[in-house]
C-alpha cells in the first residue's frame, strides 16, 4: 500500500479548520486535523510545501516510522506549527490503519477502558447571576462537570472567556476579531472576587458538581499560591493555567501551599514541554491536545508517562479543534487508563455535522466514541467548498496602567 496524494482544506462554519486528507492506491483515505487557532494558514502551508511532497509513496501502515521521519528530520524541532502538521499526518495514518483492520482506533491502542468519557462544558456570565443561569442550563443538559468564568465587578472589560451582557451565556463561544481586541486586567479585583463566586456556586449547586476554573496564565507564582490556598474549601475539580507555563518551577510554590488540583498543557507541543511537571508531579491533569502534540503516536507516550506519576488526562477541546481532532482524543480517552476528563464545547451544528459526519455523540455528561473503523469521522469535500479562510486574532491583554500582560 502506498500514499498517492494528500490535500489540505482550510475553512469551516465559523472556524478556519485545517483538514488533511491522505489518499492511498487502494482507495482508503485518512483524515487529520492541523488547525492552529488564529494561525491556521501556517501549518496548512507547512504541510503543502514541506511534508506532503515527502509523504507521497510512503506506506501509510508505517505510522511510527513516518512520525519519526518528520520529527527527527526537522532540524528546528517542535513548536506548534511543526507539531500541528505532523499531528494531522499521524491522525490520518491511524485513521487509515483502523480502516484497513476494520477496527476503531481505540482497539488498535489496546481497547476500551470505559464506555463513556466524562466531559465538561463552559459556563460564563458577565456577572454572577448570568453565570448561575448558564450553569443551570448545562446541568439540565446532563453535565456533571462545568468550567466557570465570571465577570469581575469594576473590571474595565469582561475578561477571559466571558460573555457580554447582551450575549447568550448558555451557548457562548469566544469570537475573534479581524484585528486583536483589547482586554484590561486587574489582578487585585480578580483575587478578591473569585473566591466569593465559588462560595456562591457551592451554595447554589451543592458539593457533587465538579467545578473547574481557568485563570488563563494571569497570576504571578505567589499570587497563584495564595489564590489556590484560599479556594481550597470549595473543592475545585481543577485550577487551570494559574501561571504561565513558561516557568514550570513556579508550580512548586503552589504545591507547597495548596492541594488544589492543577491542570496545565494546552499550549504544549511535545513530551519535552511537559516532562518536568509530570515527573515532579507538579500537576494533576495534562492538557496537551492531539493536534498540537503531534498526533496520537506522540500523545500516547505522554499519557503513558503521566500514568506513572498519577497525572490524569484533560485534553484541550476548544472549538478550534475540529471534529477530527476531537475524535482522535475520544479514542485516546476511551483507552487511557489514567483518563480524567475531556473539555467539550458542542460543535454539533447542522453545518458542522454536514462537513464532518460521524456517529460520535454526547449523552448525560459523557462523550461516546463511535465503533466505526478508524477515527469514525468523515469529511465532505463538497461542503468544504462552501467555506474560505477568514483571518482572526486572539485578544491582547494589558494591565490597568497599560502594561502588556499574558493572554
Amino acid at each position: 500500500m502506498k500514499i498517492t496524494d494528500a490535500k489540505v482544506f482550510v475553512g469551516g462554519p465559523g472556524k478556519n479548520y485545517v483538514t488533511l486528507k491522505i489518499y492511498t492506491d487502494q482507495g482508503i483515505y485518512g483524515l487529520g486535523d492541523a488547525t492552529l487557532n488564529n494561525r491556521e494558514t501556517l501549518p496548512a502551508k507547512y504541510l503543502e510545501d514541506y511534508l506532503i511532497p515527502c509523504l507521497i509513496g510512503m506506506d501509510p501502515r508505517r505510522s511510527e516510522d513516518i512520525w519519526q521521519y518528520f520529527y527527527r528530520s526537522t532540524y528546528f524541532r517542535r513548536g506548534p506549527i511543526t507539531m500541528s502538521a505532523i499531528g494531522a499526518i499521524d491522525m490520518a495514518l491511524w485513521d487509515i490503519k483502523g480502516k484497513i483492520a476494520g477496527l476503531p482506533v481505540y482497539d488498535l491502542l489496546g481497547g476500551k477502558s470505559r464506555d463513556g468519557a466524562l466531559v465538561y462544558a463552559h459556563a460564563t456570565g458577565s456577572d454572577l447571576d448570568q453565570l448561575i443561569d448558564s450553569m443551570s442550563y448545562y446541568r439540565e443538559q446532563g453535565y456533571t462537570a462545568i468550567r466557570v468564568q465570571c465577570g469581575i465587578p469594576g473590571m474595565p472589560t469582561p475578561g477571559y472567556g466571558i460573555a457580554g451582557k447582551d450575549e447568550d451565556a448558555r451557548h457562548y463561544i469566544t469570537k475573534y476579531g479581524a484585528l486583536p481586541d483589547l482586554e484590561i486586567w486587574d489582578t487585585g479585583k480578580y483575587l478578591r472576587y473569585m473566591p466569593k463566586v465559588f462560595e456562591r456556586l457551592r451554595a447554589e449547586f451543592g458539593d457533587e458538581l465538579k467545578i473547574l476554573h481557568d485563570v488563563h496564565h494571569r497570576l504571578l507564582p505567589r499570587e497563584a499560591a495564595a489564590f489556590a490556598k484560599e479556594v481550597e474549601p470549595f473543592d475545585l475539580y481543577w485550577l487551570e493555567d494559574p501561571t504561565p507555563a513558561d516557568d514550570q518551577t513556579s508550580l512548586r510554590l503552589i504545591r507547597q501551599h495548596s492541594t488544589v488540583p492543577i491542570a496545565i498543557g494546552e499550549v504544549f507541543n511535545s513530551l519535552w514541554d511537559c516532562r518536568q511537571m509530570i515527573e515532579e508531579e507538579l500537576i494533576d491533569f495534562i492538557r496537551i491536545a492531539a493536534t498540537y502534540g503531534g498526533g496520537i503516536t506522540h500523545v500516547r507516550r505522554i499519557v503513558d508517562l503521566a500514568a506513572i506519576h498519577h497525572v490524569r488526562t484533560g485534553f484541550h477541546g476548544a472549538p478550534s479543534h475540529s471534529p477530527i481532532s476531537m475524535a482522535a482524543q475520544a479514542h485516546l480517552n476511551a483507552w487511557a487508563p489514567n483518563f480524567g476528563i475531556q473539555e467539550y464545547l458542542v460543535l454539533g451544528t447542522e453545518a458542522c455535522d454536514a462537513l464532518f459526519p460521524s456517529d460520535h455523540h454526547y449523552a448525560e455528561g459523557e462523550f461516546h466514541v463511535s465503533d466505526a473503523p478508524g477515527l469514525g469521522v468523515d469529511f465532505d469535500e463538497k461542503e468544504a467548498a462552501k467555506y474560505a479562510y477568514s483571518r482572526g486574532y486572539h485578544p491582547v491583554v494589558r494591565l490597568t496602567d497599560g502594561t502588556m500582560w499574558n493572554y
